[in-house]
């Protein structure tokens, strides 16, 4: 197993209630008080992680992941931009770009735009799903933090949409940036010259990974779940459909657009599910391990809500030990590739399980 960060605990054994409780998947388809001027200063994300080379490969050793995830983000970043330009009403386009543009990781296109390229596909080719897949999560965040849901307002270090723009306009914002996802998926794809099978099975991925399939149900649950006595499988749930069939939906669309084999998609399906997981755990453990300043949102809040979480089910060191986990079962799941095409995402599995916000 890859060195993990100091974050996670080594245990030679793992417990068996570690178990994955994977559902199967379907393999057919395969405020107003603010001012919308608000700026937030976002710091660029870096990764300071000491990998080890548990091969000796010299590709692993010249690859630079911080080099690598600066460029996709600006890559991303400037793309997004011109996704979304400032239109009639202005208001609406301002509380869209107010969140689509305050910075974050940038890790879900990232996943997609690695995914492609490890495939033989190229950047292009996948950075309208990238853009797609970052608009989805954005709406996801805007409603998320509504006072109907997890009633928050600070996110990256900034006030929420709902507390700079109003609950009205940013609700609006999040279907709008939904919309906007499938638009854009069609019309970017159409352009590069992806071919439309592709495309449209890239469009039935993501949607599957909003509705019933992913972000809404697991939403729902979790909702359904605080103050009540939950166990693991329902925390898995929650967490898988709420958080990892994100990242799956990223990674898979862009080994679909890239023109993947079946059996390449779904060991890349299964990566992006235990780093989706991986990236819940950490969550929680700095949930309750950092302050609002270090996390740039609200520290504490599932505590508050008494919500069910890794932490809270296993312990900090139970739910750092699932952690490592992950990391070894996703790196396991990208040796059928080419190594030097695989750094990408092995390095993000890391970089994940490393981050302090």
């Amino acid at each position: 197993m890859a060195k993990v960060a100091p974050f996670l605990v080594h245990h030679a054994t793992p417990s068996p209630s570690l178990k994955l409780h994977f559902s199967p998947r379907n393999a057919s388809l395969h405020a107003r008080h603010s001012t919308p001027g608000v700026r937030c200063a976002v710091a660029t994300p870096t990764s300071n992680i000491p990998i080890t080379n548990p091969t000796g490969s010299q590709d692993e050793d010249l690859f630079s992941f911080d080099r690598y995830m600066a460029s996709k983000a600006v890559t991303v970043n400037d793309a997004l931009d011109r996704a979304l330009p400032l239109v009639q009403p202005e208001r609406l386009s301002e509380s869209m770009r107010y969140s689509l543009l305050a910075g974050g990781k940038r890790v879900r296109p990232m996943l997609a735009i690695a995914a492609c390229e490890m495939v033989g596909g190229d950047e292009a080719a996948a950075t309208p799903v990238a853009c797609a897949v970052e608009m989805v999560h954005t709406m996801s965040l805007i409603h998320d933090d509504l006072p109907c849901m997890d009633d928050d307002d600070l996110r990256r270090g900034c006030p929420t949409n709902h507390v700079a723009f109003g609950v009205s306009t940013a609700l609006l914002a999040g279907d709008a940036l939904l919309s906007l996802s499938f638009e854009h998926v069609a019309r970017g794809c159409a352009e590069h010259g992806v071919p439309a099978d592709r495309a449209l099975r890239a469009v039935a991925e993501l949607a599957n990974a909003v509705g019933t399939g992913g972000l809404a149900a697991g939403q729902v649950v979790d909702l359904a779940s605080e103050g009540a006595d939950v166990g693991l499988a329902t925390l898995e749930y929650i967490h898988i459909h709420k958080t990892a069939r994100l990242l799956e939906a990223a990674a898979v669309c862009g080994a679909i657009v890239g023109g993947a084999t079946e059996e390449d998609i779904e060991s890349i399906r299964r990566y992006a599910r235990y780093v989706g997981l991986l990236f819940q755990v950490v969550d929680d453990v700095l949930d309750v391990t950092q302050t609002s300043e270090q996390l740039g949102k609200t520290a504490g809040k599932d505590l508050a809500t008494d919500k069910a979480t890794y932490p809270k089910l296993m312990g900090v060191d139970g739910a750092r030990a699932y952690a490592a986990e992950l990391v070894a079962s996703a790196e396991a799941e990208l040796d059928r590739f080419d190594r030097a095409r695989t750094q990408p995402l092995r390095h993000l599995a890391r970089f994940i399980a490393y981050r302090q916000n």
